[in-house]
């Protein structure tokens, strides 16, 4: 029997659904809305049990989101993230790391990132979408660390970045994030950035 696909995204507000949502609407991806919620509203069985009746045909993956509510330790919605990674019913494509202005975080160092201006970059980003050194901090991340082979994707606060992000737009740095996981690339080479024309 398949495993059910997921892409994971560390956030989960209602500005971030929106943003979240509007980007899935442009790829055909469905966003388990059971998931949605600061923190995450389910948790344990009933969140695995959501998101494989989210999910239509295994190999196309459906999109759940984990938050922590802004805790800086092991909070709720990294002990979901762990669930999630460590089902034998889930295959995680991969996770959407979102930076925050959280402090005393370890961080993440993302495979990659997308910056506010929709380019790939080597780099981490912050809450804005900016380039940032190469640790991504946010709320939800550090147990990332515990789980290296899953694809990390670096990404600002869905939805908003000051505006790049507007769901009214259809969310397209986010957009691109998602498409870095469904179509990996070879990553910019550090210090430099790929245009998502490329």
């Amino acid at each position: 029997m398949s495993k059910q696909q997921v892409i994971v995204v560390t956030d989960g507000d209602t500005t971030a659904y929106r943003g979240i949502h509007a980007a899935c609407q442009e790829i055909g991806l469905k966003v388990v809305k059971a998931t949605r919620g600061n923190p995450t509203p389910i948790s344990g069985q009933p969140l695995i049990d959501a998101i494989l009746a989210a999910g239509e045909d295994a190999q196309t993956p459906v999109v759940a989101m984990v938050d922590d509510r802004g805790e800086a330790g092991t909070g709720k919605g990294e002990r979901d993230l762990a669930a999630i990674l460590a089902s034998d019913q889930l295959e995680v494509r991969g996770v959407i790391a979102v930076a925050a202005d959280t402090r005393g975080v370890a961080g993440v160092v993302p495979d990659l990132s997308v910056d506010n201006r929709q380019r790939t970059v080597r780099q981490a980003v912050n809450k804005r979408g900016q380039v940032d050194g190469r640790v991504l901090r946010g709320d939800t991340v550090d147990v990332l660390r515990k789980f290296s082979e899953i694809p990390v994707v670096g990404l600002g606060d869905p939805g908003k970045m000051e505006g790049s992000d507007g769901a009214a737009h259809g969310s397209p740095v986010t957009l691109r994030a998602l498409r870095a996981i469904l179509d990996p690339k070879t990553p910019a080479a550090p210090g430099t950035a790929v245009s998502h024309d490329s």
